[in-house]
């Protein structure tokens, strides 16, 4: 493994639990900015230098979302140092030995307001809580009350959000009453990312967006929602064959519904034609037999992987699935999903194309609540923006193994 090298500000993550000074440890800023990466090593070599045989915690909003950006990240620092490490993938939990010490490490998702009880009851030394501002209120405060070990710390990591927020005012304002040692992170504190990177980063967004996650600041968001998308530089679709095809569904009785067809090549997914149909706009509404009758005109003949589905469409998703479509429902995560979807459009991740107007025409409409106390869209001119951020969420959690086949073909 090459030599680590980390930035001043890592160093201190790294080193600010050897004095005992502090109770926790609260890292934020800017979106790639190395925090997590430095949070999680710092987290194993407190836990190995400290304790013998004891339990601790790390979450993110999902138990994938652990493996992802915690464990992939400390797992070949901590190895290539000399630590064995063993997961037990069906019981959410990994083992750590070395120097003569062995603790346990348990995986926990706080996705929603039922997660709290998936680690209530569990005495733990220490708890890691990345994307700590995602996760709810409940879970991140039943997780701190699992710390009930002497010696106990609590770490967290996020980006940030609304100046309203529970985490930004609980913990961030209040970190001197809660001694914990806070720290914000710039994308100038991670000695991984080129000079060429940072700028590509700063780039990719603008206003509410820029500000967050580029400067790190806690921010109210106002305005368009995707306020540097141009319709005007929407591309055409490629030439196929196209290596794979989704279908990404806002389901609507007398509001409109919202279909968009994906396929993906080179790596890129792009939005290549769309259904919408308002039923007002109309004058009839559509049966559900009706709508997944549209669907498979839309697919045109193509092989489908997934479809996803609008969690709330209970009724469609079991007519698809009649009708043999692989169906799976959306994760309807407003804010992540926005904050993904806007990443995905500025790095090129996905593209809207021509001929997509239903969406054209939302993107240029979808705003935030003017209210400044929370973050919230506008629940009106987003029913493509709903099917198109259910389709973002699903791009790392898809499998694409079963496939609903009609007739092969492309686009």
């Amino acid at each position: 493994m090459r030599r680590l090298q980390f930035s001043p500000k890592q160093r201190k993550v790294l080193e600010w639990w050897q004095d005992g000074t502090f109770d926790a440890v609260i890292c934020d800023g800017a979106v790639r900015s190395g925090k997590t990466f430095a949070l999680s090593v710092s987290f194993f070599l407190w836990a190995m230098t400290r304790f013998q045989r004891q339990r601790f915690g790390l979450c993110a909003t999902s138990i994938n979302g652990v493996r992802r950006n915690l464990l992939a990240q400390a797992r070949p620092v901590l190895e290539a140092w000399g630590f064995r490490w063993e997961e037990k993938v069906s019981r959410n939990e990994v083992t750590v030995c070395g120097g003569g010490r062995e603790n346990v490490f348990y995986l926990y998702g706080g996705r929603d307001e039922g997660s709290a009880a998936s680690i209530q009851g569990v005495t733990l030394a220490g708890v890691l809580l990345d994307e700590a501002a995602l996760m709810p209120r409940s879970f991140v405060e039943q997780a701190c009350a699992r710390c009930s070990v002497k010696g106990g710390k609590i770490w967290f990591s996020c980006n940030p959000a609304g100046p309203e927020h529970w985490f930004y005012k609980e913990w961030i304002c209040k970190a001197a009453e809660k001694n914990a040692l806070y720290l914000r992170f710039a994308m100038e504190d991670n000695p991984a990312l080129s000079q060429s990177t940072r700028e590509r980063y700063e780039r990719m967004f603008r206003g509410t967006f820029y500000r967050r996650y580029v400067l790190g600041e806690w921010v109210a968001a106002e305005g368009l929602v995707y306020d540097f998308f141009d319709g005007d530089s929407m591309q055409t679709a490629p030439e196929g064959p196209f290596t794979r095809w989704r279908i990404s569904c806002d389901y609507g009785t007398r509001n409109p519904a919202s279909f968009g067809l994906w396929g993906e090549k080179d790596g890129i997914w792009y939005r290549v034609t769309e259904y919408y149909y308002d039923a007002r706009a109309e004058g009839r509404q559509k049966t559900d037999g009706e709508y997944v009758s549209d669907l498979t005109r839309l697919a045109g003949g193509r092989c489908i992987e997934t479809v996803i589905v609008d969690p709330s469409a209970a009724s469609f998703i079991e007519a698809l699935r009649r009708e043999g479509w692989t169906v799976r429902p959306a994760d309807n995560r407003v804010l992540e999903g926005i904050r993904r979807t806007a990443e995905a459009l500025k790095s090129g991740r996905i593209v809207i194309c021509k001929g997509c107007e239903a969406a054209a025409r939302e993107f240029s409409m979808y705003c935030w609540e003017d209210d400044g106390a929370k973050d919230r869209v506008r629940k009106e001119n987003d029913h493509a923006m709903d099917d198109i951020r259910y389709f973002v969420m699903s791009l790392d959690s898809c499998g694409g193994s079963a496939a609903r086949f009609v007739e092969r073909g492309s686009f």
